[in-house]
C-alpha cells in the first residue's frame, strides 16, 4: 500500500510519523528508492515539528525568573543587582518595563537563566550572551542621539536610553556592516589641535548617520574608478559661481555616483568632514562647521582627492579636522594641494593682482577669469596672508550653504 507523508499538525500526527519512521529504519532501503526518500523527509518532518514544539513549551522571560525565585527562595530586593533598582524590578516583574540587552545579560550570568529563554522575544533575539559586547555603550553620544532622531522608535529621556543603550544602538547600527562600524579601524591618531582628543564612539555614530543617508540616496550611474580628473574637478568647481552651486554640486556627483552627505558633527569630533567607502561606492560627508562658501568647496575638494587617491578595501574611511595645523602626513598634504589646485590653480594664483594686492577688485578679477565664487578666491587669499581679517564680506556668512539642504 502507497504511504502518503503528510505536514505534522498534532500529537497523534506525531506519534504516526514516528511510528512510521521506526518501521522504515528496521528495514533495509535501496539506496534512492521511494522508501529511502520517504524515511528522508519523514525525520525532516518530526525534526521540524519537535523544534516548533519545544520553541512553544519555552516559559517567557519572566516566568523564568518567577520560577527561579521560587526555587530559590529569592525576594525582588534579590534582582537589584541584576535589574537595577527596586522599582525596576517591581516594573519588569509585572510586564510593565522589558528586560533590557544589559538586564539580560546580568541574568544569565548570575542567575544562570538559559540565553534562549531571556532573549526570547528580543528585538534583536540573535544576541550571543556569550560573547562580551563590542563597545562599552554607556561610551555613545546617547543624549545627542536623542536630540538627533537617532532612535526614532524609542519613547522616552536621557535616563531610560541609558538603562536600554545596547539595545538602542544595536538597532541603530542594524545594517552596517560589522566592520565598517569597529572602533578596531578607528585607531588611526585621534588627536587633534591644541591636545584634543577626538570622540571616537562619537565619529563612529556621525559615520553611520552619515552612511544611513548615503543609502537612502538614489544614484544617477556607479562611481568608475579615474573618473576624477583635474578637468572634472575644474568643471565641479565652476559650479561654485551659481547661486544653488552647492546642491548642484551634490548632483553633480550622483550623476558621477559619489554620494554627498551633510551631517552636523557631534560634540568632540572637531570634523569638517570626511571620505568613506559603502562596498565600491564613495562616500562624502560634510558636517557645515564652518558654514561659509569657500570652506565648503575646498572640504569637498580636499575629500574627492582623498576618494580619487586614498581610498581603499585597506582604508575605507578618512576623518579630517582641517583647522588641525598639527597634522602632517602625506595624504593630507596630497589632499590640501589638490583641492588648492582645483580651485585656484598655481598658475593663475601667481600671475593675478590677488595674491599680491589681496583687494576687492582683484580677488573678482580672478574669481571672474576662473568662472568660481569669489569667495572661494578670498578664502585663498586670507589662508596664503595667515589673516582671517581681511576680506570678510566676501567670504560669506553663517548658513551660507546649509540653506541649500
Amino acid at each position: 500500500m502507497k504511504q502518503t507523508v503528510k505536514v505534522i499538525k498534532t500529537q497523534s500526527d506525531y506519534d504516526a510519523a514516528i511510528a512510521r519512521l521506526s518501521l522504515l529504519m528496521s528495514r533495509e532501503c535501496t539506496p534512492g528508492s521511494t522508501e529511502e526518500q520517504e524515511q528522508d523527509l519523514l525525520s525532516l518532518l518530526i525534526d521540524s515539528y519537535e523544534n516548533i514544539k519545544s520553541e512553544a513549551e519555552l516559559p517567557t522571560p519572566i516566568e523564568a525568573i518567577l520560577f527561579l525565585m521560587d526555587q530559590q527562595d529569592l525576594t525582588q530586593k534579590d534582582l537589584v543587582p541584576y535589574i537595577g533598582s527596586l522599582p525596576k524590578v517591581s516594573e519588569v516583574l509585572s510586564g510593565k518595563r522589558p528586560l533590557s540587552l544589559r538586564m539580560i545579560r546580568n541574568l544569565h550570568a548570575g542567575l544562570k537563566i538559559p540565553a534562549e529563554i531571556l532573549i526570547r522575544g528580543n528585538v534583536d533575539d540573535a544576541i550571543d550572551l556569550s560573547v562580551e559586547p563590542s563597545y562599552n555603550y554607556a561610551k555613545f553620544p546617547l543624549q545627542e542621539m536623542l536630540e538627533r532622531h537617532c532612535f526614532p522608535e524609542f519613547n522616552g529621556g536621557i535616563a531610560k536610553a541609558k538603562d536600554y543603550a545596547e539595545d538602542l544602538v544595536r538597532k541603530f547600527m542594524k545594517g552596517i556592516q560589522i566592520e565598517l562600524a569597529s572602533p578596531a579601524l578607528l585607531r588611526a591618531p585621534l588627536h587633534q589641535a591644541g591636545a584634543k582628543i577626538m570622540d571616537e564612539y562619537a565619529l563612529l555614530v556621525w559615520r553611520i548617520c552619515v552612511l544611513k543617508k548615503a543609502r537612502a540616496q538614489k544614484m544617477a550611474a556607479r562611481y568608475k574608478k579615474g573618473a576624477i580628473t583635474s578637468e572634472w574637478l575644474r568643471d565641479l568647481a565652476k559650479l561654485s559661481r551659481f547661486e544653488t552651486g552647492p546642491k548642484l554640486a551634490q548632483e553633480f556627483l550622483s550623476d558621477n555616483g559619489i554620494a554627498l552627505v551633510i551631517e552636523k558633527h557631534f560634540a568632540k569630533t572637531y570634523l569638517d568632514g570626511a571620505a568613506m567607502l559603502d562596498e565600491d561606492r564613495p562616500i562624502i560627508g560634510l558636517t557645515l562647521r564652518h558654514d561659509r562658501v569657500d570652506n565648503f568647496w575646498f572640504a569637498l575638494m580636499h575629500e574627492l582627492i582623498h576618494v580619487d587617491k586614498h581610498l581603499s578595501a585597506k582604508k575605507l574611511f578618512i576623518a579630517d579636522n582641517l583647522d588641525d595645523k598639527t597634522r602632517v602626513s602625506t595624504e593630507e598634504d596630497e589632499a590640501d594641494a589638490g583641492a588648492r589646485e582645483a580651485l585656484v590653480p598655481a598658475r593663475e594664483w601667481n600671475a593675478s593682482n590677488a595674491k599680491s594686492e589681496k583687494s576687492l577688485d582683484s580677488v573678482n578679477a580672478l574669481a571672474n577669469k576662473l568662472r568660481i565664487h569669489p569667495a572661494i578666491v578670498a578664502g585663498r587669499v586670507r589662508y596664503e596672508a595667515n589673516n582671517w581679517r581681511i576680506l570678510t564680506g566676501l567670504v560669506g556668512s553663517k548658513d551660507d550653504v546649509l540653506r541649500h539642504f
